[in-house]
C-alpha cells in the first residue's frame, strides 16, 4: 500500500495544507531523518497528524507510525482500513487485555527502525489549549531508553479543525520542533523534561505556558 499511502499525501494532503492553511515549521533541521526515533507533539485537532506525517520525504512516509487509540480507529470496517493502510496507525489498545503487553508491537516497530508519532496529552484537547502530558510516553522511553524523542509544538490546527468538527476552515498554522530528548533514568524526571521542553516552545512562540 506505500503507492496508496504516497498518493494521499502527494496529490492530497500536501496541497491542502500548503493552500488552504499554510504551515510555517521552525527548525525543520531537528526532526529525524531515520529511525528509530519518536516525535511527541501537542494534540488538538485530527489535521495534527497529517501535518506532522507531510513533514517527511513520500518514500519515508511508510516508516513514519502514528500511534493512536484502537478503540476509536477500528471502531468500523472502512475507518480501520483506512487507518491501517494509509495513515499506516500503529493501534493501541487504551485498556489492554489482562497479561498482555500493550507496547509490544510499538517497542517492535522502533527495533525495526520506524519513527514513531506519538501524542503524550491523550485525545485531543480544548483549541489551542495544551493539556497535562500523561506517562504513558515515559513507560515507552524507558524500554527504548537510547531511542531519541523529539518534542513538536503545534499552534493554529485547533482552530482550523477543532474536536467534534469535520469540516476545516483557513487558519494559519505554526509548528516548532525542539531539541531532542531521551530516557532520564526514571519516569518523573523523563516527564520533567519533556514537560520542559514543550514549555519552552511555547514560549518561543510567544503563548501562554500550560497551567
Amino acid at each position: 500500500m506505500r503507492w496508496l499511502q504516497a498518493a494521499f499525501f502527494l496529490l492530497l494532503v500536501r496541497p491542502f495544507l500548503a493552500l488552504v492553511l499554510g504551515v510555517n515549521l521552525r527548525h525543520a533541521e531537528r526532526l529525524p531523518l531515520t529511525g528509530p526515533a519518536i516525535l511527541a507533539a501537542n494534540h488538538n485537532s485530527h489535521l495534527d497528524t497529517l501535518l506532522l506525517m507531510s513533514l517527511f520525504p513520500l518514500a519515508q512516509l511508510y516508516r513514519v507510525r502514528p500511534v493512536a487509540a484502537a478503540d476509536y480507529f477500528l471502531r468500523n470496517r472502512f475507518i480501520a482500513w483506512f487507518a491501517l493502510n494509509v495513515m499506516h496507525i500503529l493501534p493501541l489498545a487504551r485498556r489492554p487485555k489482562p497479561g498482555e503487553p500493550p507496547l509490544a508491537h510499538i517497542e517492535a516497530a522502533l527495533n525495526a527502525g520506524d519513527i514513531l508519532i506519538l501524542f503524550p496529552e491523550g485525545s485531543r484537547g480544548e483549541p489551542e489549549k495544551r493539556s497535562e502530558l500523561k506517562s504513558g510516553i515515559a513507560h515507552l522511553m524507558e524500554h527504548a531508553p537510547s531511542v531519541p524523542v523529539v518534542p513538536v509544538y503545534l499552534h493554529g490546527l485547533g482552530k482550523a479543525l477543532p474536536k467534534g468538527d469535520w469540516l476545516p476552515v483557513p487558519f494559519f498554522a505554526d509548528g516548532w520542533v525542539g531539541e531532542p530528548l531521551t530516557w532520564q533514568g526514571e519516569r518523573a524526571s523523563t516527564m520533567q523534561a519533556l514537560e520542559a521542553r514543550f514549555a519552552e516552545l511555547e514560549r518561543q512562540g510567544g503563548y501562554a505556558a500550560w497551567e
